[in-house]
């Protein structure tokens, strides 16, 4: 064994000691960095909390829905997007304008373009939806919305908010509803998807606790699930359906899911004469190609993620989502858009001209009922059928080797000048 001095070792037990208190020091550190991570996090989720609950209160004090019948002039904006959005909505418009010839010129309907959604513009200004963009949409009652571009992290792009999103909660446009119709197949769905909440409500403000925890959140409230429910479970008994299917995932997502079950529930009770049924997100993916059991779904209620998953699904018995059209319902504002994305590899290619329109066309469907002119919606969905399904003297195929864009708006008022 080593013999060491007195001064040596004095020295290994100051060491010792130092090494020591480095290390409480290391600790109470360490105690500080992480008190301070875990006080910034609180303030963050504190904000959302904050935001939310003024959300709560503003619903609260919501009116009833719009009277278009009162109006003297129903303004109705036409906002192209991006990609092949304008193509397509500008078809889209063509046709309702067709439709339409009388009240646009009596003045009980005004189209209004609005331009500048583009990604390009988007980026410029930062934002979601442009400020002078928002002002124009708001000036209208009704919104026909092309495809927007929404930046993926990694794509090289500012992760920017969703403008779908953003312009669903700017609207309060709360409800997404979306049919799907294949007759030989017995499939007649009418999907509500709430649209305001759920994992999109705050999508954007997730945040990094650490460079090792990452939280993103999702929101449910009494009044949002209400509206919803009672939208859907209203549809259903003025349309002759008679089950309403809710779907969420609250076997796992126990506080949300379980809450919007819950409150689905509690409406479903105001009409004893529809059955209601639940069913678990993944399990409804798979019984929507149970070719049985399908037949038996009619209005299908969901949490906005699982409603945009599973409606997307739905449209591929339809012929996939190019053929699908959706509404976005608020009280005051209501949107008609494709429920597809703006196919920037078209623009890319040369081969925007060949789009398909029908996506367009199906909301200008719901678009019309909404408004009060039942007849006339009634007359463009059957002009689609026979042109989609019946008929098809020309098919889209997205390229050269297919009808543009322009040439299947033309056959659709071919088609309906015999039906009107």
């Amino acid at each position: 064994m080593e013999n060491k001095s007195f001064k040596d070792k004095v020295t290994d037990v100051l060491s010792d000691f130092g090494k020591a208190v480095n290390a409480e020091v290391e600790k109470v550190n360490d105690f500080a960095k992480q008190e301070k991570i875990l006080f910034d996090a609180c303030e963050k989720f504190k904000k959302i909390l904050k935001d939310q609950l003024v959300r709560v209160e503003d619903m609260k004090a919501q009116g009833d829905f719009v009277d278009y019948a009162a109006l003297d002039t129903i303004r109705i904006g036409v906002c192209g997007g991006d990609g092949i959005g304008p193509i397509i909505s500008a078809e889209a418009r063509r046709v309702l304008e067709f439709m339409l010839a009388d009240l646009v010129e009596s003045g009980k309907v005004e189209f209004v373009n609005i331009e500048g959604l583009t990604i390009e513009n988007r980026i410029a200004v930062g934002k979601a939806i442009p400020d002078d963009v928002m002002e124009a949409l708001k000036s209208c009652h009704i919104i026909l919305k092309g495809p927007t571009t929404t930046p993926q992290k990694g794509s090289g792009m500012p992760n920017i908010e969703s403008a779908n999103v953003a312009m669903r909660k700017a609207l309060d446009l709360f409800a997404n509803i979306r049919p799907v119709k294949v007759p030989e197949e017995g499939i007649n769905w009418t999907i509500f998807r709430e649209n305001t909440e759920g994992g999109y409500a705050v999508g954007s403000s997730g945040f990094n606790v650490t460079e090792d925890l990452a939280v993103d959140f999702t929101i449910t409230t009494t009044q949002g699930s209400d509206r919803i429910a009672r939208l859907a479970y209203d549809y259903a008994r003025k349309n002759g359906f008679t089950r309403v299917s809710l779907v969420t995932k609250a076997n796992v997502i126990k506080t949300t899911d379980g809450n919007f079950l819950e409150d689905c529930h509690k409406v479903a009770d105001l009409y004893p004469e529809i059955t209601t049924d639940e069913w678990y997100a993944d399990i409804m993916t798979a019984k929507l190609v149970d070719q049985k059991r399908r037949r038996d779904f009619q209005v299908l209620l969901l949490p906005n993620l699982y409603g945009d998953i599973i409606s997307d699904e739905a449209a591929e018995f339809q012929g996939g989502v190019g053929t699908a059209g959706c509404a976005n319902i608020g009280k005051k504002y209501a949107m008609f858009e494709a429920i597809h994305g703006s196919a920037p590899r078209m623009i890319k290619d040369g081969r925007g001209q060949y789009a398909d329109p029908c996506s367009m066309l199906r909301a200008c469907v719901m678009l019309l009922s909404h408004i009060g002119l039942q007849d006339r919606a009634d007359k463009l969905e059957r002009a689609l059928d026979i042109c989609s399904f019946e008929e098809k003297k020309l098919v889209i195929t997205g390229r050269d080797t297919g009808a543009t864009c322009e040439d299947f708006g033309n056959y659709v008022m071919e088609t309906l000048k015999s039906l009107m």
